[in-house]
């Protein structure tokens, strides 16, 4: 009766009462009992029913005449603490499911604004890198234009920043661990800084200071990212005329594990120390009206120290006003097995070259030398033209000759092109001779291959870029009599899928000025069609944009990777998006695709990767 009184509805209390009756026990609830002796089943209501622990019930077969006679039926109420417990659990349980929608709906999100920005912003700077390279527009409209094209990717740089400080903050930016060429991220890097170098009248200088492994085990596009960030930053506050270092330190490894320590040191404008504690702050700025003169957006140092902490790194800076900056970087990586040095030397014996290092400054002459001897090439160092030549005749005299001739572009008195010019006159062609430079070579191609230079290599060197382009400028001459050329774009056929119109009529500009024969496709099913009614060998590459009508570009790339011709497994596929994210990337890589172009399209760096991907699938007609 307590229990009714305490528990069971007023209307259902009679019901309820007379359910549990003994004469009703025995009636209605024997098969319950029959199931189990602890438990016993109350009806509640019409259709209700309740499971109540009981207490010293015995099965009815184990008694002689067949009837339950008394029923212990025991009854517990949780304590407050405890009810206080489980409604913290189920709001915490609340707030963490509204959390991870929220953080859904905040990717959703930032994946579409990249998209939406991103789109007119290809068609912007596309048009306007087309409208620049038309030899009739006037010098004063390419000068809008140019200032045009310089507005659109201040704004695509802010875009990229605010798109990366909200990925860290909603915990979206992940870490890779995966195998990368050292090198081939080191000479990223001394590319996109030479440049910008160059273009504002500094000193560049790029150094390894000891032993750096081929390969490790870490996120190179993070590292690149973190890195180009700091020396771009040391570019743009640093006047002409001006020095900007980039210092590389492998410190002892220990248990596989590989630090390394990136120092950054320039002689610009310097900081306060009293700003310094403030300058890993998001949109933290020292002067607003030196940010607004530099384009600085406040954000670019907070996410290099975000990258940097969560590859458990560490960043530093030291500062004085007027007297520069130095940046400092350690971050540890896993040691790899990988060498590509013994690769490199597959067909080449190292111990059959003889390699002479032309170069005025004696760290980078021992660290070259350092380099080639991890392989087992045996070289001899020299500073001037004047002391190459006399070691070049005395092996003459010898009747021995040097396989290699490494020459610095820059030097005094001489330089790299002048001291090839009169090593060829001299001694023929029996050296192969590269040109080393820690800046563009670009200005000066035309003029070195003229005097017999062989093959370009930037500084700092790498035993396996050393014998790699060694091979490369063999082969050069004995096919092209020395002649450099790239995979040829003219003639080779595209397909390119993209939805909208006026970014097709750029891509289609873009690649007709390589004299690159285009068809069009308005979304990914009509892009698989004319694919598979064309006969095999048709297209060299396929360009396919990621969102489109009908079928997108990840479905059109696994459906071509499907049929069954040989061209469709080999054939290169270039995603093109909006999307900048690490995710997008992936994505487009495990639906079939070789590459990832993030709008806004570079023209160079697309005429890049399709003469790097189809030259790797076809050869040079």
């Amino acid at each position: 009766t307590w229990y009714a009184n305490q528990y069971v509805k007023e209307e259902d209390r009679q019901g309820f009462l007379d359910f549990i009756n003994p004469e009703n026990v025995r009636k209605e609830l024997a098969d319950a009992v029959l199931i189990s002796h602890r438990y016993l089943v109350v009806k509640q209501g019409a259709e209700k029913y309740e499971l109540l622990r009981m207490a010293g019930v015995r099965h009815i077969a184990d008694r002689s005449d067949g009837i339950v006679h008394a029923v212990g039926i025991g009854f517990s109420d949780v304590d407050a603490e405890t009810r206080e417990e489980l409604t913290r659990r189920k709001a915490l349980s609340d707030a963490l499911a509204q959390a991870e929608e929220a953080n859904a709906a905040k990717t959703s999100f930032l994946s579409s604004m990249s998209h939406e920005i991103r789109t007119p912003m290809n068609a912007i700077i596309g048009i306007n890198s087309i409208a620049l390279k038309d030899p009739e527009v006037p010098e004063k409209t390419k000068e809008y234009l140019e200032k045009i094209g310089s507005s659109a990717r201040h704004l695509l740089s802010l875009i990229n920043d605010i798109l990366d400080m909200s990925r860290i903050e909603s915990g979206r930016m992940d870490i890779k661990n995966e195998e990368f060429s050292f090198r081939e991220m080191l000479e990223q890097i001394n590319t996109m800084i030479n440049g910008q170098c160059q273009e504002k009248g500094l000193n560049y200088d790029c150094r390894i200071n000891g032993h750096v492994d081929d390969y490790y085990f870490g996120d190179d596009m993070k590292i690149k990212q973190v890195l180009l960030n700091i020396l771009g930053n040391a570019v743009k506050f640093t006047p002409s005329p001006g020095t900007v270092s980039f210092v590389v330190e492998p410190l002892a490894q220990f248990e596989g594990n590989a630090p390394l320590r990136f120092i950054v040191r320039d002689t610009g404008i310097g900081m306060d120390k009293e700003y310094l504690p403030r300058i890993f702050e998001p949109f933290s700025q020292e002067d607003a009206n030196k940010a607004n003169k530099y384009g600085s957006t406040g954000l670019g140092m907070a996410i290099t120290r975000n990258i940097v902490e969560m590859m458990n790194g560490k960043i530093t800076v030291e500062s004085e006003k007027g007297k520069g900056s130095t940046f400092t970087v350690a971050v540890t990586l896993r040691v790899s097995d990988k060498k590509a040095g013994s690769e490199a030397v597959m067909d080449i014996s190292p111990r059959d070259m003889h390699v002479l290092i032309i170069d005025d400054d004696p760290v980078a002459s021992e660290h070259a030398s350092l380099v080639l001897e991890e392989v087992g090439i045996i070289s001899e160092a020299c500073f001037s033209g004047e002391e190459a030549y006399e070691k070049l005749e005395e092996a003459r005299d010898k009747g021995e000759f040097y396989n290699l001739i490494l020459v610095d572009l820059r030097m005094p008195g001489e330089d790299g092109v002048e001291v090839t010019r009169k090593i060829r006159e001299r001694y023929n062609g029996e050296s192969t001779i590269i040109l080393l430079t820690a800046y563009s070579w670009d200005d000066i191609i035309e003029e070195a291959i003229d005097a017999g230079v062989d093959g370009f290599m930037a500084k700092p060197l790498f035993a396996s870029t050393v014998v790699e382009e060694f091979k490369r400028a063999i082969k050069r001459k004995l096919k092209d009599n020395g002649e450099i050329r790239k995979t040829e774009l003219k003639g080779r056929h595209i397909l390119l899928a993209e939805d909208m119109e006026i970014n097709a009529e750029i891509m289609m500009q873009i690649l007709k000025m390589r004299e690159v024969t285009v068809d069009h496709a308005e979304n990914g099913q009509k892009a698989l069609e004319l694919f598979k009614d064309s006969p095999e060998g048709t297209y060299d590459a396929v360009l396919m944009d990621i969102r489109m009508p009908v079928m997108d570009g990840l479905e059109a790339a696994e459906a071509i990777r499907a049929l069954d011709r040989s061209d469709a497994k080999s054939i290169p596929i270039i995603a093109l998006t909006a999307n900048a994210f690490d995710e997008d990337v992936q994505r487009s890589l495990q639906a079939g695709m070789n590459a990832h172009l993030s709008k806004p399209i570079e023209p160079d760096h697309l005429y890049e990767m399709l003469e790097q991907l189809i030259g790797s699938t076809t050869s040079n007609p």
